[in-house]
């Protein structure tokens, strides 16, 4: 199902028949508008489902650990988030400028090593990156929690695979696999977490944290595997084989803008939990994640936009025309906002009951869903700017506005959890995402004279 625009909501007022008829047009329509609705659609639903699968993975994983082993468990699977989403070094979003540019010139060369030699250099960049966490983790024992230890050595080993499959799956999406992209981290993952945790539960095996990174080691090898399988043999086919030509330094530094763009956005997603386990205990910890997860699917509907769109903004950046780069963004910030509204509502509505399901005390989070979920909405308002922007040569200044609301995120963290606990991170959060959506209108209305909100821009059809 695609995501739909504030005009094609309007068709609530057509008959059926008339109804039908726009999304047959739409389902056949073959614009660039209409492609990209039909890709961020696919990916939302592909999201949706891993959701819901995550939902009840998390739901149990809550109740088969208890909140202690379950907090230690989402503060090692954090840090593996962290870290290994800057593992690819900006390069898995760099294959949406590159892999366009050099087959829009005919540069087989280029575009054969970009493809092999981005997942080498990926591979290599996230071994390093083990590594040098696995001795951090040893210099730091005598001062972390012991029971942290063996789960942070376990984050570390999976660093390496976490980046590859970001690598893939950029690759899979300028080459609109969507479903290739992501369904073995969001959906075969997930599957596979449930069913081996439920193995160990059934050989009575401890059902700490320790076993849970373990098997989300162990799936996410799978998952990853399966995914170079299926992705090499596509690329066979696509990708005519032939000598290739490797330009590492100039893929690194035209990617390192958008690994400090990156960097900062998951520094500014995770740093809450991070900084909380600091000061709380992992009871509160535990309960602080599974009412920002329960919200997951808002963002979600950015994530589906902004990753079947980007590669679009290279391309009429690239051809000149600025008009259909101006539409196509307006349509991509309504293809982002009504429906992160729309699925927001619905769960703050559902918010409590759902909260409930993770075990006794859960649902006393449910307050903390309607302050995040104003800075997942101020998001939406300016939707994928950040990938425009970086797809036009400014991430430079899209790196600093993230550092600029990463630190505001820290700065307030550390002055409000250590006084309000759960609620001081939440605000810290909120804060953050409100500050850096203000922050990249400004920088996209200054620099490209683009309008990059949702309200009082005017696209053309």
């Amino acid at each position: 199902m695609a995501l739909l625009g504030s005009e094609e909501l309007a068709g609530s007022r057509l008959s059926p028949a008339a109804l039908i008829g726009k999304v047959k047009a739409l389902l056949t329509d073959g614009s660039d508008r209409s492609i990209a609705q039909r890709l961020a659609g696919a990916a939302f639903m592909v999201r949706v489902a891993s959701a819901a699968l995550a939902f009840i993975s998390q739901v149990l994983l809550a109740r088969w650990m208890g909140g202690f082993e379950f907090g230690i468990y989402v503060y090692a699977w954090t840090w593996v988030l962290l870290i290994g989403g800057m593992c690819d070094f900006g390069l898995a979003t760099s294959a949406q400028r590159f892999i366009p540019e050099y087959a829009e010139s005919k540069n087989l060369p280029l575009l054969r090593g970009f493809i092999r030699g981005s997942q080498h250099l990926v591979v290599a960049l996230g071994l390093l990156a083990a590594v040098v966490g696995a001795l951090i983790v040893l210099l730091a024992t005598p001062w972390i929690d012991h029971y942290t230890v063996v789960p942070l050595y376990l984050a570390c080993a999976m660093l390496p695979i976490f980046g590859l499959g970001l690598m893939q799956s950029g690759i899979a999406r300028t080459y609109n696999w969507v479903n290739l992209a992501l369904m073995p981290a969001f959906v075969i993952r997930q599957i596979l977490i449930i069913g081996l945790m439920a193995g160990a539960l059934f050989l009575a095996l401890p059902t700490d944290a320790v076993t849970a990174m373990w098997v989300t080691l162990a799936t996410a090898v799978i998952a990853t595997a399966g995914q170079a399988f299926v992705l090499n043999r596509r690329l066979r086919r696509t990708v005519p084989p032939g000598p290739k030509t490797l330009a590492n330094m100039t893929w690194l530094a035209t990617s390192l803008p958008i690994l400090m763009v990156e960097g900062f956005y998951l520094m500014l997603t995770y740093c809450d939990i991070l900084i909380l386990q600091q000061y709380r205990s992992p009871e509160e910890v535990a309960g602080y994640y599974a009412a920002a997860k329960t919200l997951a699917p808002v963002a979600f509907v950015y994530f589906a936009v902004a990753q079947t769109t980007a590669h679009k903004f290279t391309e009429y950046h690239v051809s000149g025309d600025r008009n259909r780069l101006a539409a196509f963004l307006q349509s991509a910030i309504k293809m982002t906002f009504w429906p992160s509204l729309v699925v927001a509502c619905v769960l703050l509505a559902l918010g409590k009951p759902l909260l409930s399901l993770f075990g006794p005390g859960f649902s006393d989070g449910y307050y903390l869903m309607f302050i995040l979920a104003l800075g997942l909405l101020a998001r939406a308002a300016v939707g994928p700017v950040e990938r425009l922007l970086n797809m036009l040569n400014e991430q430079r200044l899209c790196a600093i506005v993230y550092a600029g609301a990463f630190s505001l995120n820290i700065g307030l963290c550390v002055v409000l959890i250590p006084r309000f606990g759960v609620i001081g991170a939440a605000i810290a959060t909120a804060s953050a995402l409100i500050a850096e959506s203000i922050a990249l209108f400004v920088v996209t209305k200054k620099r490209l004279g683009l309008h990059g909100l949702i309200f009082g821009g005017a696209s053309k059809p």
